[in-house]
């Protein structure tokens, strides 16, 4: 489950491609209600309930559960390309303008607060200044962050139009702006200064003053991160009416603009400490709703023949590489790299680590294979797709320069190589994946090893360190070309992007610990910086976006900073004994949470 949390932190990046989008508004109102009943749950982004964490959605260990009583702007779709497609959420309709430089947000018209209090337009631009102050999204308080939102305008009680700082766009700036809280100010309001938005303004400038701004808007920060409300007042379909470290239960909200189509009476999310019981929940038939958690094969048999037990499967915009520190031999050496592609089984690891929750990665392009086929086209079958095949890691191994003695491989000079992985503890499936991998390389006479760390923290902590050989590493996050290259050419790669402003640091210095090259030639392009051409997709449009994106994915595929082993399927876990009318397969909200299905309506009690 940790490895679900990390898969759902990073998917928080996201970009955008101009264009001009609405959303339907939703004029139901009422709390009539589908047929209540009682809807149980897992928070698959928090394990573990916090019985003393606030209704606070910036809160860490707070009792905000998102779509239920936490509510945003907009609900982001999980489409391939564009990340600039939205469900309506406080939101009931937005235009984007043509050249991204702001985006115009239409307030449900029946939006209420739980205590009958309308929703506003005060409450939007309060909520988007609390985002600014812990320094989220669109609201990043970096002088010349791309994409900051520059000013927040209110048109009328209804209305909000927030722009961007044209002189460095960026192409995820209304997506920046969507996917974000909204609280009320009645209650929010006293941890805004009075001079907040000149303060903010001035911020964003350099020297003393504006230095001084930055450090009283963080401080800011760390009180709405701690901020408590007396009582949870929200604008969701649910609010919460009591936690306790077993469980949490949020009860109707009838002000809730769309009441009428909200089937759940009560919504309740069950505490747990790790995989084993949320399988054991499963398998029970006592949740609603899961998102994916891995299990071995005998466990899926068990749940999936759970009465009512169903899996809807589709798209999931992230793969899994696994990662070089290049800054240690023989790592450096890029044969050595396509040897290893060539000696690894993708079909066979993904088969052992991720049968239902991936699919074997046909090559290494950086981007997830489906939407790859939708930016590169015929160009993605033209790539090197590095199938299993010994005899060529053999020759890739003898041009690098290595040895093998009496079938083991060893350095250059003789030496022996052992080949390290790491992952963090309790991430079940990648820990199967390095153990099938090890037992490839050693097989072929690659000695390999397996080694778990703490957790998933530390584990960040100490590849970015540089200690290990090798990781596993989160790639190809779209739907945004920028942040699809990001993760492999981005300041884990060495190169940053602050203002449009490209800078390099060396292997082991800034955070660099994968180490490529910063200049490189790739064949059929000629010499190309990667991390250059990643900081251009920030402002592209998708048209410019492809050219550059067909670039990076030659040069990923030649050079190998990681070998992609499996892009991720999109799983989840839905009983069909007290609920119905689940989201179909492949539908693009599947990577919404079951509290956003509930309001849109899709949800229905069994009858």
């Amino acid at each position: 489950m940790k490895r679900l949390a990390a898969v759902v932190a990073l998917l928080g990046l996201a970009t955008a491609t101009a264009a001009c989008s609405g959303g339907s508004t939703n004029k139901s109102s009422g709390s009539g209600g589908g047929g209540g009943g009682l809807f149980t749950t897992i928070d698959v982004n928090r394990p573990g309930i916090d019985a003393s964490g606030p209704a606070n959605p910036w809160a860490p260990k707070g009792n905000s559960f998102i779509g239920y009583n936490a509510m945003k702007l907009g609900w982001v779709k999980n489409h391939l390309t564009d990340p600039n497609q939205f469900y309506p959420g406080i939101a009931a309709s937005w235009e984007i303008a043509p050249d991204n430089s702001s985006v115009t947000i239409h307030i449900q018209p029946n939006a209420k607060w739980s205590d009958g209090k309308p929703v506003t337009a005060e409450d939007v631009k309060l909520s988007l200044g609390l985002a600014s102050t812990t320094g989220s999204t669109a609201f990043a308080i970096t002088p010349g962050a791309a994409g900051v939102a520059a000013d927040v305008q209110v048109v009328d009680d209804k209305t909000v139009k927030v722009s961007q700082d044209m002189k460095n766009p960026s192409m995820k700036f209304a997506r920046g702006v969507m996917d974000n809280w909204v609280v009320p100010a009645h209650v929010w309001s006293s941890l805004l200064p009075a001079d907040f938005w000149d303060k903010l303004k001035a911020s964003r400038s350099t020297g003393a003053e504006a230095d001084k701004d930055r450090e009283e808007i963080l401080a800011i920060g760390q009180k709405v991160l701690a901020f408590a409300p007396p009582k949870d007042v929200s604008a969701g379909p649910f609010t919460l009416e009591r936690v306790n470290p077993g469980e949490a239960l949020l009860v109707k909200n009838k002000n809730f603009y769309n009441a009428a189509q909200v089937a759940p009476a009560q919504v309740k999310f069950l505490n747990y400490s790790g995989n084993e019981q949320i399988w054991n929940y499963l398998s029970a038939g006592k949740l609603d709703h899961s998102g994916f958690v891995a299990a071995p094969t005998d466990v899926m048999t068990r749940i999936k023949n759970a009465p009512g037990s169903q899996l809807i499967k589709g798209f999931s915009p992230v793969a899994v590489g696994l990662a070089f520190n290049q800054a240690k031999k023989p790592y450096d050496n890029v044969h050595v790299r396509r040897g290893l592609a060539y000696l690894i089984d993708r079909d066979q690891v993904t088969k052992v680590a991720s049968p239902e929750g991936g699919i074997a990665a046909v090559t290494t392009s950086g981007i997830h294979q489906k939407p790859a086929q939708e930016w590169l086209g015929s160009e993605l079958s033209t790539l090197e797709p590095y199938k299993h095949d010994v005899a060529k890691a053999e020759a890739e191994f003898k041009q690098a320069g290595l040895q093998k003695k009496n079938g083991k491989w060893t350095l250059a000079d003789g030496t022996p190589w052992k080949f390290s992985m790491h992952a963090p503890a309790g991430f079940s499936d990648w820990i199967s994946a390095q153990e099938n991998i090890k037992s490839q390389l050693i097989e072929n006479g690659v000695d390999a090893e397996v080694v778990t760390v703490a957790d998933y923290p530390v584990y960040l902590e100490e590849i970015a360190a540089g200690k290990y050989d090798a990781g596993f590493w989160l790639m190809a996050l779209g739907p945004a070309p920028y942040d699809i290259f990001q993760r492999l050419y981005g300041a884990s790669n060495g190169w940053t992007n602050v203002a449009g402003k490209v800078a390099h640091s060396a292997p082991g210095k800034g955070g660099n610990w994968m180490g490529s090259a910063e200049e490189i030639d790739v064949q059929g392009v000629g010499k190309v910086n990667p991390g250059e051409l990643t900081a251009k997709l920030n402002a592209a449009t998708a048209d410019q976006a492809k050219p550059i994106m067909l670039q990076l994915a030659k040069t990923a595929n030649q050079d190998l900073p990681a070998i992609q082993l499996w892009d991720y399927v999109n799983t989840q876990f839905t009983n069909t004994s007290r609920f119905t009318g689940w989201p179909e397969q492949d539908s693009d909200l599947l990577r919404l949470p079951a509290g956003v299905w509930i309001q849109l309506g899709l949800i229905k009690a069994k009858q």
